[in-house]
């Protein structure tokens, strides 16, 4: 029996926690919180604001467990992270499981070796109240923001919506960056460059210093530099250097992987959590900057060994942010012996840390940078050529050189040849190119994550879940945007002779970056008018002070909350009470067939465009909109073309042929099968033959791949990823099978083991009644529908067992089902029905105040 009990969050750290301590310790996960919240219902006393925890019911099983190993332990050492959400961990353990202040003691680590893990032993200490509180007033006063705000929007803009104080500011920088590029109107001016040739033949690249707005004047210019005579004007050679940048914070780790890596910030987080779990790297989640001296000895140790002494320059960073949290250290390798290790995608971002570290302990590089003037006293203006010139690379040995989304091709400077002033040059060609200013670009996730860090809100914790809410509650996507065609002038000055063409040249075009959707701007735009303090970007970053302040004792958080509420509850009310409700509503003009308004704005079912009004004594007829349209910038003639559709073709093979747009885009119908017409192809050009080619590309991917048991198997791609279909059961292809060459013995192995699966899954089952008795992975539940209930315990206070509840009858279980939702058997009522068939078939609900009518 261990004297010693180690609770730790994840599983991965309690197993490498185990290797370094003796027999003497036990080490158990409490697999992140094991109370929070509950999730129905607020959870809070708004009145006094003291949270009602539970423990989840996921977790009684293993509160259970960690109860009895407390009972069998002499002293229980919570080990878990060293932020204010690890803080609040140990403290819901001390409090769960009862644990006295003599029986209890709290480590803190932020690397996880065997001399972090002794020293922390050695140096205990007890919770953190102040750290707890801090994170219950993040929590509290996001869930109060989110369960007051989000009912508001139900009722004014659409049902299932929902708002924070994080995410909601995080949407309004993408509506506010798509609307600057909306309105962006680009200005055309002429550059020049130019290419000269030394007497040796070399190429020199150079720019004229001057831009001009009209045709006409490029083309004199380029008319006068035909008989030139062009000369080196100055040369000018400037010693530079470029210094490493700091180790890694979360968010600039976050940022870095991105933009080398390609990884999102839920990849990234997922990735540096193991490696830290498995002591790979220091603690993932930091504000601060700062190395510790055994971190700054071990890489100029590593730095002298691999490139020598002169690549050594050990400093340390200072954190410029003055609200950076829990700053202990920076993101680095607990051992910089470790160059690499197996797990190829865990290896690719350990590089990145690794290299980041070394460089940033790393010699500047020192550069030399070249400007050779080009021209003649008869021009008016002169040319420019740059070139630098590496003379140490220094840190760039460890790191190399990263451009960033900002940086212009163009601008890329190059190695000049050696020339003299005065020297003759010849021009090889002058080109002037029509050039357009570009709007700001729409943000990638890392520099989403940079604007918010700028603007001081949210935290290195907070990035990650923030980024994937707003992707989920559909408010932004990454939707590609297919780029437009403009005609621009080249005019080229080549062997004497001008050629001017008129090109064609792409532009607007976008993939990966975030774009605001339909239901994204209309609540932005509600929630800005409504709630501008809460949307304020100098408000949230105060918030976020505040609860800096309560971590470090200088502020008591139920004050604060005090405070926030008696100036948020009371706008809640009166938004609810007075606004009017937000459809994102355009007038686009009139319809010349029936007269009447044509809108655009969001309906029910989600954007849409509506002929007529609601209240019109002829019902509106609707239209969804496409892939890749909004209700913001969808024109007239756009709108005109959407009620083109449906549209009704031949019968093919003896069912009925149409082509429409849905909910999940547009479709060809056969019979009563909906195929998805691909994707970026207009369905107004789907014609007969377009249409019978879809149908069969259709029929050939869901032709039967093989039988079992005499009965066809076909194979798909579905939500959940690839699947194979037998009967009426869908069976999911795991990753370990060769999906696209299928053998008969995968097949057999796939259907087998599901329907042993499903076989052990009823333990009884009434169809009629859409009631069953079933096996869960936390023991049997009743499943009515698709709601599930909970089976009660018996009179003696113990659960039923799977051969008990093979007895029971069903008005027996109907009873339980009762017992939990007194409404689940209550008729429904017949005008409810037809208030929702009537919705369905024109896409948008209706005013009560017309239904009543």
């Amino acid at each position: 029996m261990s004297k010693n009990l180690v609770i730790v969050e994840s599983p991965a750290k309690a197993k490498t926690i185990q290797k370094y301590l003796g027999k003497d310790f036990e080490v158990k996960s409490s697999f992140g919180h094991i109370r929070d919240l509950p999730k129905k219902g607020m959870g809070i006393d708004l009145a006094t604001f003291s949270p009602d925890y539970e423990v989840s019911a996921d977790k009684k099983k293993l509160v259970t467990e960690l109860k009895a190993a407390v009972k069998k332990a002499e002293m229980v050492w919570l080990a878990s992270d060293e932020d204010r959400e690890g803080e609040a961990i140990a403290w819901h353990l001390a409090d769960e499981l009862k644990l006295k202040p003599e029986n209890r003691k709290r480590i803190v680590f932020h690397e996880i070796t065997k001399n972090a893990i002794l020293k922390a032993i050695e140096n205990p200490r007890d919770i953190d109240q102040n750290l707890v509180n801090a994170q219950q007033a993040r929590r509290v006063l996001d869930r109060i923001v989110g369960f007051e705000m989000s009912p508001v929007l139900w009722k004014k803009v659409k049902p299932g919506l929902s708002a924070g104080r994080v995410q909601s500011v995080a949407v309004r920088l993408i509506v506010e960056r798509e609307k600057e590029i909306r309105e962006f109107v680009p200005k055309a001016s002429f550059k020049l460059d130019g290419i000269f040739l030394n007497n040796t033949e070399q190429e020199i690249a150079a720019k004229l210093k001057k831009d001009f707005e009209k045709e006409v004047e490029a083309e004199k210019f380029l008319e006068q530099a035909k008989t030139t005579e062009f000369k080196v004007l100055n040369v000018e050679t400037k010693p530079g250097t470029r210094s490493a940048s700091a180790p890694f914070t979360t968010s600039t780790m976050l940022q870095e992987a991105s933009s080398r890596l390609g990884y999102n910030v839920t990849t990234t987080t997922r990735l540096a959590q193991r490696l830290y779990e498995e002591g790979f790297i220091t603690y993932m989640r930091t504000d601060s900057v700062n190395l510790s001296q055994e971190a700054i000895d071990g890489a100029k140790k590593q730095i002298v060994s691999e490139y020598g002494a002169g690549y050594s320059s050990p400093r340390n960073y200072t954190t410029k942010s003055a609200s950076a949290q829990e700053a202990h250290e920076a993101i680095r390798p607990t051992d910089f012996a470790v160059k690499s290790i197996g797990d190829a995608q865990l290896n690719k971002l350990y590089q990145l840390i690794y290299r980041r570290t070394l460089a940033s302990q790393m010699t500047n590089a020192k550069i030399e940078k070249t400007v050779i003037e080009i021209g003649n006293a008869s021009l008016p203006h002169h040319f420019e050529a740059q070139g630098e010139v590496i003379i140490f690379d220094g840190f760039l040995k460890a790191y190399g050189i990263v451009k960033t989304e900002d940086d212009d091709e163009e601008n890329s400077e190059k190695l000049l040849p050696k020339v003299s002033v005065g020297e003759v040059l010849t021009y090889k060609t002058i080109t002037a190119a029509e050039k357009f200013t570009r709007s700001s670009v729409r943000y990638t996730e890392a520099a989403l994550i940079r604007k918010l860090e700028e603007l001081g809100i949210g935290r290195p914790s907070t990035y990650p879940p923030t980024i994937q809410t707003i992707q989920n509650r559909e408010y932004v996507d990454k939707r590609e945007i297919e780029p437009n065609i403009r005609k621009v002038v080249k005019i080229t000055l080549d062997k004497d002779k001008i050629k001017k063409e008129v090109l064609d040249e792409k532009f607007g075009g976008d993939k990966n970056k975030f774009i605001p959707t339909d239901i994204g701007e209309v609540v932005n735009d509600f929630l800005i008018d409504n709630f501008k303090e809460i949307l304020d970007y100098g408000f949230t970053a105060r918030v976020e002070e505040s609860f800096d302040e309560i971590a470090s004792g200088d502020q008591k958080w139920k004050e604060m909350m005090s405070d926030f509420y008696s100036k948020f509850h009371p706008r809640i009310e009166d938004v609810e009470e007075n606004a009017d409700r937000a459809t994102g509503d355009r007038l686009l003009g009139v319809d010349p067939k029936t007269g009447k308004n044509i809108h655009a704005r969001i309906g029910r079912f989600g954007a849409m465009i509506q002929i007529g009004e609601t209240d019109d004594e002829e019902k509106p007829i609707f239209a969804s909109l496409m892939s890749g349209q909004n209700i913001a910038t969808i024109t007239f003639e756009e709108a005109l073309e959407l009620f083109k559709l449906p549209f009704e073709l031949s019968d093919f093979e003896g069912h009925a042929v149409s082509v429409g747009v849905g909910r999940f885009g547009p479709y060809v119908k056969w019979g009563e099968t909906f195929i998805s017409i691909p994707k970026g192809e207009d369905p107004l050009s789907v014609d007969q033959k377009r249409a019978e080619e879809i149908i069969n590309e259709k029929k050939k991917a869901d032709a039967p791949i093989a039988t079992y048991k005499g009965e066809p198997v076909t194979k798909g791609s579905g939500r959940f990823g690839p699947f194979i279909k037998y009967k009426d059961i869908f069976i999911n292809v795991p990753k370990k099978y060769n999906f696209d060459n299928l053998s008969q013995s995968d097949i057999n192995e796939l259907i087998d083991a599901k329907l042993e699966k499903e076989a052990n899954r009823y333990i009884q089952q009434w169809e009629k009644e859409k009631i069953s008795l079933e096996n869960g992975r936390w023991g049997p539940f009743i499943k009515f529908g698709k709601a599930m209930f909970k089976i009660p315990k018996k009179n003696d206070d113990t659960k039923y067992d799977a051969e008990e509840l093979k007895e029971t009858s069903l008005e027996e279980v109907k009873k339980w089902i009762t017992d939990q939702d007194k409404n689940a058997f209550a008729e429904k009522k017949k005008p409810a029905a037809k208030k929702a068939t009537t919705a369905k078939k024109t896409t948008a609900a209706k005013k009560p105040a017309a239904k009543k009518k």
